[in-house]
């Protein structure tokens, strides 16, 4: 009996003894001296994640990771991704933050007012997407404002979310929209928008902004909208750079507001929900005219003899200051 209780008490000794050493390894604060972004590639098993986590010094021995995930099941559900793995993470926190896939989320921020050619272009330089976008939306179809992606997420995507994104914030507020505009759709409502966006940068003008337009086209009035013909000019490719001159505003385009009645056949920028509201609920008022105020904002006018006088202040302040 001594002779296979005792072999058999040391073996079970020295498997228990293993069996701590490992746990305690495993459990253990690891190398990591400072919080990390590490990707794990797509198609990646156990032993290459492993590999990976022990090259990037996040962990010290790579085969405690891979049995700690065999001995709890997890050796096939590790998924693929960006993560970010805090400073000393043990290996089996390690383990658990690839497990439950809770990867990176980054933030893409488009500002109101770029058109499609400089969101395709702020999305091609974005890190962390991949592909092309083909086809290249309309403009006006996209929605600026903060969108969320992990790493590897894919451009295309992210410009379906934008354009679902417009479509439905748009169909909500022509929903909601006041009575008696002289828009026949939300198209119509978009392009106008557009136009508001690139009209003013100060949000509490945007309304008013707005109503002016309306009340212009009400009366059949010719918008003669400068950034309109900025868009004629440049085709939407950038900023003119100087500033509109009257050969500038005799350009024939179906975009120049200063030649042709109505609204441009598209929009000229991808507006945000703020200018889109603000078309669709605009502020009561019987204005028709403004103009810059030299800080920033606007003026505004009723009759044309008191938009002339305004436009004499801002002619004078600007030649002042040049």
């Amino acid at each position: 009996m001594r002779r296979v209780v005792y072999p058999l008490l040391a073996l079970t000794t020295i498997l228990a003894g293993a069996i701590l050493w490992g746990y305690a390894q495993f459990t253990r604060p690891g190398p990591l001296s400072a919080s990390a972004t590490l990707v794990i590639p797509k198609g990646a098993g156990l032993e290459r994640i492993a590999t990976q986590l022990h090259g990037a010094g996040v962990l010290s021995d790579p085969l405690v990771f891979r049995l700690g995930a065999r001995v709890l099941g997890v050796h096939k559900t590790l998924r693929a991704g960006e993560y970010a793995i805090p400073a000393g993470a043990s290996a089996r926190a390690v383990l658990d933050i690839l497990n439950r896939g809770k990867t990176v989320v980054r933030r893409l921020t488009l500002a109101e007012g770029l058109t499609t050619r400089d969101i395709i272009a702020r999305l091609e330089a974005t890190e962390g997407l991949e592909g092309r976008v083909w086809p290249i939306p309309a403009e006006g179809r996209l929605l600026p404002e903060t969108y969320h992606f992990s790493h590897g997420a894919l451009r295309q995507d992210v410009v379906r979310r934008m354009s679902r994104a417009m479509t439905e914030t748009l169909a909500e507020l022509w929903e909601a929209r006041a009575g008696g505009l002289p828009l026949a759709t939300p198209g119509e409502a978009l392009i106008l928008a557009s136009i508001v966006e690139k009209e003013t940068a100060v949000p509490e003008e945007r309304p008013r902004v707005a109503r002016v337009f309306l009340n212009r086209l009400a009366r059949g009035m010719r918008l003669q909208s400068d950034p309109t013909v900025v868009y004629a000019l440049t085709g939407g490719t950038g900023t003119l750079g100087r500033l509109l001159t009257r050969a500038d505003l005799k350009t024939p385009s179906p975009y120049n507001t200063y030649l042709n009645d109505g609204l441009p056949p598209m929009p000229i920028t991808n507006p945000g929900r703020a200018s889109l509201a603000a078309v669709l609920r605009p502020v009561p008022s019987d204005e028709l005219y403004f103009v810059a105020d030299g800080r920033g904002g606007h003026v505004f006018a009723r009759t044309l003899a008191e938009h002339n006088r305004n436009v004499a202040k801002w002619r004078k302040m600007h030649k002042d200051r040049h």
